[in-house]
């Protein structure tokens, strides 16, 4: 941390009496360094972070912080109070001020370092000697750790290297820090739950910044664990990325502790666990009491909402990390930004059709004639809306491929490289490739070994300008045309399918939407199909394409939900409950409603689905039946070509995929002694969670 505070960075006499004046104080020493280039944009952005959540902390300690477009190069400065500045600590007045400025996008190698200071202001060994200390450049070599405070030794801040992840990656193989207990030098001496075993807790951090908080809040945790005779493992989601926790341990765990001001990444992780979830600050100023809460909880068996089941299918490969399971993740990222703008486009382009004819595509922009009182304005107003919103289906895709792989910085490059495919039609094909080379690039960017002197710049100029310099030259001059080639072959065939071609196709895209329910195979069925909507003016064949992928998922939900109506003995309480439920979640086209019967009963009731779905499908095709919606299942009826047929080809489906599992599950009797069909003692089924809560949803598509 030699370069991140000296000397000129320390005032151990700080007059301020706000924490405004103490912010500018400290600012004004590092505009004087040359590390703040606008000391008013500068304290803009730290009074916006103040805004936030107050950044006082217990123990008479503030640390105003934030990232800014201002600052050069992470930078701490410290300053020491007599009187005292209020930063809204419950306990009062802080004497210790630590202003911590991060460059927008900051080098995450001094983030980490930052990050291992928040740590250790949770030491009152190390906050008393900086009371105690006598002049700044003693004050500045406690902080960068080449000092060891009174009360035993203290690792130096880049010692803790690895502790919070790797930062280049928030799917970082997990390593030996964040996967080790705090508690493990205490060993299981105090607090078994089952004979010599602790209490297990797995937590997770965060702050809206990810600079201070988060590992303050992480370190109070692992103390008070320590002192409770606890095992707590701690996952920090900050600015220098962060390591997933290993799932074996979340698995063993008896309670969660979430402390977090923004949203928990992959949340559903914890699901069916004691859960406590509260603010960052809580974690810092009392964990003990956290820790209290979570095992009262445990005791009483309250635990969170369980997620979805997966099938047995999607279980398979679910916690590998080869390069296949990394390319579904990385595309899924992107199709998953991508679908509420096809959603949402489609849905009022639909809309505008319905309201103002076939013709109001030729109709003139709204801006210049639009009248309030005829149905065609709306109805050209709308259409025009959603053209607008298909507009960034590609470059919204290609963009969140590359965040999928490289984070942030991933982003310019995939939306430059998608509104490249956009211009040279390459459509969604060249979207797929841009954003997968736009991640690839900056990969291999932040690989590179970079001069200390640039790291401050990498992630808002060089990267950004290199990898979009690259990806524009091999979207424009290299793959752009044979993906532009093969983009144009894939929409002549999909136009030129007709009779059994286009039928068999049919059955084909039932068949994957019913294979594994949300899970990878269906997601490739979804996705072809609006690929082939998501341009502003798609084809017959493409729309027909979309009706028979959306008629085929509902159908799994559906007759499942009607074989527990009609022969309710053949299944268990639980997973008569769940058809209830099915119901509604068919009906609004997510395939998940059936997941709990396929993970408890998958030789019949997947088999059963297939061939429903395979039948709708194919006769959703031979009516002729069109849909330039994504979603919506029965309640975008009025906006599907030919909606009687369509409706036939979906209750066909739904009857013989309820008469297959009823005979099915009826021979289970006299052939399958594993367990019984009915009784109200069996294992319940899991439950269905709906459309919020299905894993790795794809914007509630199934």
């Amino acid at each position: 941390m030699s370069d991140t505070i000296t000397a000129d960075l320390v005032d151990l006499d700080l007059s301020a009496d706000t924490k405004e004046a103490a912010a500018r104080a400290l600012a004004e020493r590092m505009a004087a360094q040359g590390r703040v280039t606008d000391l008013e944009g500068f304290l803009a952005d730290v009074a916006a972070r103040e805004a936030q959540m107050p950044t006082g902390l217990d123990g008479g300690i503030g640390i105003p912080h934030c990232r800014s477009a201002h600052v050069t190069e992470p930078t701490l400065a410290f300053g020491r109070s007599a009187a005292g500045i209020d930063f809204g600590a419950p306990d009062g007045p802080a004497d210790l001020v630590f202003l911590i400025a991060a460059p927008a996008g900051a080098d995450d190698a001094h983030l980490t370092l930052l990050s291992a200071l928040a740590r250790r202001l949770m030491n009152t060994g190390f906050t008393d000697a900086l009371r105690a200390a006598t002049d700044a450049e003693h004050a500045a070599a406690l902080i960068r750790g080449e000092e060891t405070a009174p009360g035993g030794p203290e690792a130096a801040p880049g010692d803790t290297g690895a502790d919070e992840g790797e930062a280049d990656s928030e799917d970082t193989a997990p390593d030996d820090s964040v996967a080790a207990p705090a508690a493990a030098s205490a060993g299981a001496a105090t607090g078994p739950t089952d004979g010599d075993r602790p209490f297990r807790i797995v937590a997770v951090t965060s702050c809206p910044t990810g600079i201070a908080h988060t590992y303050m809040a992480a370190e109070s945790l692992e103390n008070a664990g320590r002192e409770a005779g606890v095992e707590i493992v701690v996952e920090t989601q900050g600015s220098a990325g962060f390591t997933r926790l290993d799932p074996a341990l979340i698995a063993a765990a008896d309670g969660v502790i979430l402390a977090h001001d923004v949203p928990v990444r992959d949340k559903q992780r914890f699901a069916g666990k004691p859960t406590v979830d509260t603010g960052v600050k809580a974690a810092v100023n009392r964990p003990g009491a956290l820790i209290t809460e979570v095992r009262d909880k445990a005791a009483r068996g309250e635990t969170t909402e369980a997620a979805p089941a997966s099938t047995p299918v999607e279980r398979a490969g679910a916690d590998g990390e080869g390069y296949g399971t990394l390319l579904r993740r990385w595309l899924m990222s992107g199709v998953s930004y991508m679908v509420p703008f096809v959603a949402a486009g489609g849905l009022l382009i639909a809309l505008g059709f319905a309201i103002g004819g076939y013709e109001i595509n030729e109709a003139p922009s709204v801006m210049d004639h639009f009248v309030w009182t005829q149905a065609d304005s709306w109805g050209a107003l709308l259409f025009q809306i959603g053209g607008v919103a298909f507009s960034f289906l590609v470059p919204v895709l290609a963009g969140y491929i590359a965040y999928g792989m490289a984070d942030r910085p991933g982003l310019v490059p995939g939306f430059v490289g998608g509104a490249i495919s956009l211009t040279i039609n390459a459509g969604f094909l060249g979207g797929l490739a841009a954003g997968l080379i736009a991640g690839g690039v900056v990969l291999a960017i932040q690989k590179v070994n970079i001069p200390a002197a640039l790291r401050g710049i990498m992630p808002v100029v060089v990267i950004p300008l290199i990898s979009s310099a690259v990806v524009g030259f091999l979207m424009f001059v290299v793959i752009g045309k044979p993906i532009a080639e093969a983009q144009k072959g894939m929409t002549d065939w999909l136009a030129g399918l007709t009779g059994a071609n286009a039928v068999l196709l049919g059955a084909l895209l039932g068949l994957m939407m019913c294979f594994d329910l949300g899970g990878p195979v269906n997601k490739v069925a979804y996705t072809f199909a609006t690929a082939g909507i998501a341009v502003a003016d798609p084809g017959d064949s493409a729309m027909k394409v979309m009706a028979a992928v959306m008629a085929a998922g509902m159908v799994p939900p559906l007759a499942m939900a009607l074989a527990t109506t009609v022969r309710g003995r053949l299944f268990n309480r639980a997973e008569r409950e769940n058809g209830k439920a099915a119901w509604v979640l068919g009906a609004s086209f997510i395939s998940e409603g059936a997941i709990p019967f396929a993970a408890a009963d998958p030789l019949r009731v997947i088999p059963a689905s297939m061939a429903g779905g395979a039948v709708t499908g194919a006769l959703s095709m031979a009516s002729g039946a069109t849909l330039r919606a994504p979603h919506g299942g029965i309640f975008v009826v009025p906006l599907i070509g030919n909606p009687l047929l369509y409706l036939v080809a979906i209750a066909a489906g739904v009857g013989v995929t309820t008469a297959l599992v009823i005979v099915l599950k009826g021979l289970r009797g006299t052939t399958d002694p594993a367990g019984p069909a009915t009784g109200e003692d069996t294992a319940p089924a899991p439950t269905a969670g709906g459309a919020g809560t299905s894993k790795e949803t794809v914007a509630a598509q199934p």
